[in-house]
């Protein structure tokens, strides 16, 4: 029986058209630009951010509690802002990524094709929507149901400061909202990909419609809900613009009903005024929050190693 040979895509020139090795030439020059940009602006981020680190202290900095830069005795201690960051992310999550993969199941696998397409349409229309927008309808339809809860929660408290509905509770409910699109259509897609002959299989040894969903199909599609839940929490920890609006903007501990500020929306709400070593403290937020997304990045792409050396 002859052999087959496998030809490579990547061969010598002479064996390959013009065409492919301009494409070639051209794929190449896109993923050294990529890894430039990604280079360039790690390297921007230390240059800019570790100055603060050492004229202040990293102490002071990462675990010191009192934000107060403008004051005479200024003080830059950002941990109640990372907590917020931290803990306003998490809840997020944890309230919206079941959510969304619940809706990702219903629409792939149990509802009708006219009623997933209409509704899908509905989700992605609710990606594009800009996060401006999110912070508005936060403003004007959740901060005030949230204001009435916390005046019957504290009715009568003499110590605590009310927030008007801008709080850490109001900050995570828009983050959930936000983060639904990324995880249902991901996990849309990630749910259709899983092969039909793995729902017949388990439908003919006995099991249920439902036992086939949660025992066969979502563990197949386990690497792309992964993805989905990685990407809304970078979505999540990246936002600025409408936690700025519905959060409150106080460095506090991040309680629910506490006024708060997350990394994004410190640098947003200081950087146009800011000079001096009030800058460079900014600078290094943006390095923690970048740090904090390189951190997701490596854990997405661990979980996926790790995915498909089990599979």
């Amino acid at each position: 029986m002859e052999e087959k040979k496998i030809v490579s895509v990547v061969g010598k020139n002479k064996h390959r058209s013009p065409v492919e090795v301009a494409a070639e030439m051209i794929f190449t020059v896109c993923a050294a630009f990529a890894v430039l940009a990604v280079a360039s602006i790690t390297l921007y981020m230390i240059w800019k951010g570790l100055p603060a680190l050492f004229e202040v202290g990293i102490g002071e900095i990462l675990f010191g509690t009192v934000w107060e830069p403008s004051a005479a005795d200024p003080s830059f201690g950002i941990l109640y802002v990372i907590l917020t960051s931290v803990v306003g992310t998490v809840l997020a999550v944890l309230l919206g990524v079941p959510i969304g993969v619940l809706t990702a199941v219903y629409l792939a696998e149990v509802a009708p094709k006219r009623l997933a397409a209409v509704v899908r349409s509905g989700v992605e229309l609710l990606a594009g929507i800009p996060s401006v927008v999110f912070g508005l309808l936060g403003i004007y339809l959740l901060t005030p149901f949230i204001y009435q809860l916390e005046l019957k929660i504290f009715a009568g408290s003499q110590t605590h400061r009310f927030t008007g509905g801008s709080n850490l509770l109001s900050a995570i409910l828009v983050l959930a909202i936000m983060i639904l699109p990324t995880v249902i259509n991901i996990s849309i897609s990630s749910i259709k990909a899983v092969p039909m002959h793995l729902r017949s299989a388990s439908l003919a040894l006995g099991a249920s419609g439902i036992q086939t969903i949660f025992r066969v199909v979502l563990p197949a599609a386990k690497s792309g809900i992964i993805t989905a839940v990685m990407l809304g929490i970078g979505r999540a920890i990246g936002e600025a613009m409408a936690i700025s609006l519905v959060a409150g903007s106080s460095v506090n501990l991040p309680l629910p009903f506490h006024s708060v500020r997350f990394l994004t929306t410190a640098i947003v709400s200081e950087m146009a005024y800011s000079s001096g070593l009030h800058r460079k403290v900014l600078f290094t937020i943006g390095l923690v929050l970048f740090a904090f997304i390189m951190l997701i990045n490596m854990s997405l792409n661990k979980a996926l190693k790790k995915e498909a050396s089990d599979g």
